[in-house]
């Protein structure tokens, strides 16, 4: 059997889920297709082989978007069972959007797992999200013009992503203790479906994965054209990995900027103030970032699109060569108003437009 078909042996899927030993409770995403199966298979037989270790619970999310999940729930119910695990199948009720419909499925499939998670006492939530899907992820975000960030794709570890803001501030600091693990990544679709077939343990296909409705599909289709390039789920795995080892060092020199530029404590409802002189004299990507993080921390409208704050950042650069202090730059950018004359940039909660509620709460 080819190398790149090679079932997950016990020992490696061991070590797999070896960051996950101590942990009480662990919630398993399981739709019932071969990734989230493998998953569920992987991590019963884990366990089972261990003397004390996490309770495992598999959810599954029912989105209502087909006759036929209701009953696929169900499957997975019966083989949780036959695994000796706990399982929980949620709903996502309530009317469904006629457009953007793959992008609030995720959400409400987040959301949904959140709670599922408290209900259980689960700190962690953890997915099968594959090499394949983690190549995918790169490519998505190529085509929709990322900057460094989006490129590292998804970690194996990440705050579960769910829009705390979306909610009341309760719910928020409920989701900020939620992990998403991802112990797969470095696994490919190919080898989870042999582990299964290997172990005669059946699985679903969601005729979703091949709509070409959806970006996801449609990329599926690209990616054999684009390996005979060269250019294979490897490579772009490789991309992300460096993508996300340079925005580490990012990050840090971003930290160690802004006590330079912005030695004053920032209130999340402004001003934060900027010594200009000093932001000038930053590299372009670190000052960006720092007024990304302004913005950000003061704004009432969620993240700011990268397009948009560049476009922000390019003015904000531009000012000061032989300006006077009362010629004065004023921009907004997602609910924050941003003022910038020759000696400073100041960063402030956008007064509010007449007719518009805040899309999040002040904080």
């Amino acid at each position: 059997m080819p190398a790149a078909e090679t079932p997950v042996a016990p020992a490696e899927a061991a070590a797999l889920f070896a960051d996950l030993s101590e942990v009480p409770v662990i919630v398993l995403a399981v739709s019932g297709g071969p990734d989230s199966t493998a998953l569920m298979w992987l991590a019963a037989r884990w366990r089972a082989a261990r003397k004390r270790g996490p309770k495992l619970v598999a959810v599954t999310v029912d989105h209502g978007l087909r006759a036929q999940s209701a009953a696929e729930a169900r499957t997975v119910k019966r083989l949780a069972a036959r695994l000796g695990l706990a399982h929980r199948t949620v709903r996502w009720r309530g009317e469904k959007p006629a457009t953007g419909i793959a992008a609030a499925a995720r959400h409400a499939r987040y959301r949904l797992l959140a709670a599922a998670a408290r209900r259980a006492g689960a700190h962690h939530v953890v997915t099968a999200h594959t090499r394949d899907d983690q190549a995918e992820t790169v490519l998505f975000r190529l085509a929709r013009g990322s900057g460094l960030a989006g490129l590292g794709a998804m970690a194996r570890i990440a705050p579960l992503p769910v829009a705390g803001w979306e909610s009341d501030s309760n719910t928020a600091g409920r989701n900020a203790e939620l992990l998403l693990v991802r112990p797969f990544l470095a696994i490919s679709k190919a080898r989870l479906v042999a582990t299964l077939r290997a172990a005669k343990i059946p699985f679903l296909h969601d005729p979703s994965n091949v709509d070409p409705r959806f970006t996801r599909a449609r990329m599926r289709k690209v990616m054999p054209l684009l390996a005979t390039e060269g250019l294979d789920a490897e490579r772009l795995v490789l991309l992300a990995r460096r993508a996300a080892r340079a925005e580490a060092a990012l990050a840090a020199a971003v930290a160690a900027a802004r006590s330079r530029v912005s030695p004053t404590e920032w209130s999340n409802s402004g001003p934060i103030l900027l010594d200009r002189r000093t932001f000038k004299q930053l590299p372009a990507e670190v000052a960006l970032r720092i007024l990304g993080q302004a913005v950000t921390a003061v704004g009432a409208e969620g993240p700011v699109e990268l397009g948009k704050l560049e476009a922000l950042f390019d003015a904000v650069a531009d000012r000061g060569g032989g300006q006077t202090r009362d010629k004065r730059l004023r921009r907004t950018l997602a609910g924050a108003l941003v003022t910038v004359s020759a000696d400073r940039i100041a960063v402030e909660r956008a007064p509010a437009r007449r007719g518009n509620r805040p899309q999040r709460p002040p904080r």
